[in-house]
């Protein structure tokens, strides 16, 4: 399958497919692979190629999109509430390194700080990595279609989310999104928020559009769009 290594900086990688994106972020004394794709069978030895110390794995959340290589690690960072996600809905096996609110990982000098942001999935998370003040954004926080449909998510959750992500907005000046544009700025954080505020009190219109045989609604707010199964406009 094709793919693209791009560095970042000395210690930083992002790996590029047709539609997904992945990251190695390396410490003094281990590395660690956030996601592991999607259509490529090879993370971990696209990770090895790039650096000598061991390198374990973090999910930002179990979407089929994330987890491609799961396969290659005995066990790998994960929040529980993705269990549902990664067991059930997935069908996939594994262990799981249990990773909560607040949570550090330090790869040597190089600590990254776990935060919960459920809404896209149950068990969302983004990381903080504080000594280049970015943050690994997954999903959640992002320029182009954020999913926002089935029974797994919650937009009213994911509302909360963005308004805890405002908490740490002086500890990072760039965001690393595993979909759309890279890098994106810490103020769209905010933007996502007022617009889906403006979804919710039903001052959006949406176009119905058709997403692998389901019908949903395309909400756009100019920076991002929301692809929903509930109208918000008619909500009383």
């Amino acid at each position: 399958m094709e793919y693209t290594i791009i560095q970042i900086n000395e210690q930083t990688w992002r790996v590029e497919e047709s539609n997904v994106r992945f990251f190695l972020l390396v410490g003094n004394e281990r590395a660690l692979l956030i996601d592991s794709g999607m259509t490529i069978k090879n993370a971990r030895e696209i990770a090895q190629s790039l650096t000598h110390l061991p390198i374990q794995l973090l999910n930002t959340h179990a979407d089929r999109d994330h987890i491609g290589s799961n396969y290659e690690f005995d066990a790998f960072y994960m929040n529980p509430s993705e269990c549902s996600n990664f067991y059930k809905t997935q069908n996939n096996k594994g262990k799981i390194i249990p990773v909560w609110d607040g949570d550090v990982i330090d790869l040597g000098e190089r600590p990254l700080e776990i935060i919960t942001i459920p809404g896209h999935t149950p068990g969302s998370l983004v990381v903080l990595d504080k000594k280049n003040r970015a943050l690994i954004s997954g999903d959640p926080i992002q320029d182009g279609d954020i999913f926002m449909f089935g029974i797994q998510r919650e937009i009213h959750a994911y509302q909360h989310s963005l308004l805890k992500l405002e908490k740490y907005k002086n500890e990072f000046d760039t965001i690393y999104p595993s979909h759309g544009s890279f890098p994106i700025k810490p103020d769209l954080i905010k933007k996502l928020y007022l617009g889906v505020e403006q979804i919710l009190d039903g001052q959006i219109d949406f176009e119905e559009v058709s997403f692998h045989g389901m019908s949903l609604k395309r909400y756009d707010i100019g920076v991002a769009s929301f692809l929903l199964d509930i109208d918000f406009k008619n909500i009383k």
